[in-house]
This record gives structure tokens, sequence and C-alpha cells, in this order.
């Protein structure tokens, strides 16, 4: 063996032996420590394809650029205030909420009991499942056509209700501000309850038969071991899907746009719609990014609260 040869022998075994006689935490560390330079490429698409645009739409939000001119001027937080007294933007922002308040409730109380439906013995179960999470892969500018299409005046919802003899039913129900409303959010649930009955379906195969079979022996009826066995379990499941929705119900616009533009008037206009509004339709563009950076920060208040009061809760994610 050569003399480089040996050298390198010895400094490899030196290396180890330091391991071996390292410190039990500082070897875990080592190993589980991952090179910054695999972080670098996607730290540096991250700055200049989101940071800094980003940075640049808060900038422009204190002038009053139109968008298409060179010409602007700074103004500070006059968008801002504009934005308050702006009766538009106050109904958005409700009915923004309201969306959002009502397709997390309803959709995960629906996703829920259509997860304990399918999580049963019954022979159907795979095809319901199949069945049942289809709509959440259609896209929602398709999903929006199609029921603008049932929901019309002469549509298939309203025909339906004549042939059935309840003709008083029949409504104009993306005519009606709110009724529009109510339709948009049934129509979200209707797309997106599958999705979260997957997710509540992959926490409802995590809970041991062992332990309902237990609670069943000892007297439990079927509430008793939902709540008391089966609820813990489901804890993080709840957390992500009420993540969700309430991040979707807070940024949609897809739906909204296609079904009723906003309308009628502006009565189902949420911060979204009034955001492409005001941005690409009135060529208002700072006063869009205003809106923008109001809803960003409704976004990430309101789904941090969340977070944090679920972390709180008995059983819930880290």
């Amino acid at each position: 063996m050569s003399a480089a040869g040996g050298a390198a022998t010895q400094a490899a075994s030196g290396e180890r032996a330091a391991s071996a006689t390292a410190p039990p935490g500082r070897r875990r560390r080592r190993r589980s420590a991952v090179p910054w330079w695999f972080v670098v490429p996607a730290a540096v698409f991250y700055v200049f394809a989101v940071a800094w645009p980003s940075l640049q739409g808060a900038a422009l939000s204190l002038t009053d650029w139109d968008g298409l001119s060179q010409e602007r001027s700074f103004v500070g937080l006059a968008q801002f205030e504009r934005l308050i007294a702006d009766s538009a933007a106050t109904g958005a922002i409700w009915n923004t909420l309201f969306i959002a308040v009502g397709i997390t409730v309803l959709q995960n109380l629906v996703g829920l009991l259509l997860a304990l439906g399918v999580h049963s013995k019954i022979k159907s179960r795979n095809v319901l499942r199949v069945a049942l999470f289809a709509p959440a892969v259609i896209t929602p500018v398709a999903v929006g056509y199609l029921w603008q299409f049932l929901l019309a005046p002469q549509g298939a919802v309203n025909d339906l209700l004549g042939a059935l003899g309840l003709g008083f039913l029949q409504r104009s129900w993306l005519g009606d501000g709110d009724l529009a409303l109510v339709a948009i959010v049934v129509v979200i649930i209707w797309q997106f309850a599958g999705y979260s009955m997957v997710i509540f379906l992959a926490g409802l195969q995590g809970v041991p038969e062992e332990i309902l079979e237990a609670s069943h022996l000892d007297g439990a009826g079927a509430f008793r071991r939902f709540w008391s066995v089966v609820r813990p379990e489901l804890a993080p499941a709840l957390t992500i899907n009420l993540m969700l929705s309430v991040i979707g119900g807070l940024k949609l616009f897809d739906q909204v746009w296609v079904m009723t533009g906003g309308g009628p008037g502006n009565a189902t206009d949420t911060m979204s719609t009034l955001i492409y509004k005001n941005a690409f339709q009135f060529n208002d563009f700072a006063y869009g990014i205003a809106m923008a950076l109001v809803l960003t920060a409704f976004v990430a208040v309101l789904s941090s609260a969340q977070y944090l009061g679920l972390r709180r809760q008995p059983g819930g994610s880290s």
C-alpha cells in the first residue's frame, strides 16, 4: 500500500473513531443534518417568482397606478382608506365570510357523514367512494358552467320541480342575490364534499378495530363510540379539512365568476371577484392590489387562529 493510501486510511479511521466517541446528540444531528445547498434552487425560485413580485405588489398598493400607463404617484394608505369606505368591498367581505363559514361547516359535516357511510361493510362501498369523489377532480370552471345551466330559469332543476308538481318552488336561482349566494355554497359542497370524505376516510381507517369492539362489548352505543373513540382519532383529519375549507372559501373565485360574475349587481361578489374587476376591468390596479393584500391578511390570520385553536383541542395535531 502506498504512503498516500495509508494516510487516507488512517484519516478515515480517525474520523470514525471521533464519530464513535462523540456524544449521542451530536451524532444524531450529524445523521439528520440536510446539506443546505439542497434548499438553494427552491429558495432562489421562490424569491424571484413569489417573494419579490409580492413585495413589488405591496409597493404598488401605495400608488395610484392604473395597470397600463407608465405614470404613477405615491398616495400612501389612500387605497386602504378607500377600501374601508367602499360599500361594494364591505359587501364582498361579508359574502366571502358567509361562503367560507358555510363551506367549512356544511362541507365537513357532509364529508364526515359520507365517510362514515362508505366506511361501513356495504358491498357497494368502493363504487360509492369513486362516485362521491369524482366531482372533486372536475375543474371548477367546468363545474360552474354545468350548474349555471342546471340552475337557469329554464334549466333542469326548475324543469324537475315542475315535473314533480312542485312548480311553486321554481326560482331564478342565480338571479336572486340571496338565493345565488346559497346556490354557490351548495355547488361547492357538492363538488368538494367527496374530497373531505376521502380525508376523513383515511382517519377512520386508522381507528383500531379492537378498541371499537371493546367499547361495543362494554355497552357503548353508536354515538358514544363515535364521540369517545372515533372522534379523537379523527382530530388530524378534521384539522386538515377545516384548514383547507377555510382557505378555499376565503379565496373562492372560479365558480362564483362563472356562475354569477358577482351579480346580480354586487350581490355575490367575493373579495377575489372584486379584486379581478378592479384590477383588470376597471383599470384600478393599485386598488385591486390593496384588496388582495387585505384578503391575504384575512387568510393568514383566520387560518392561523383556526390552526392554533385546533392544536389546543384534545387529540389535535401537533
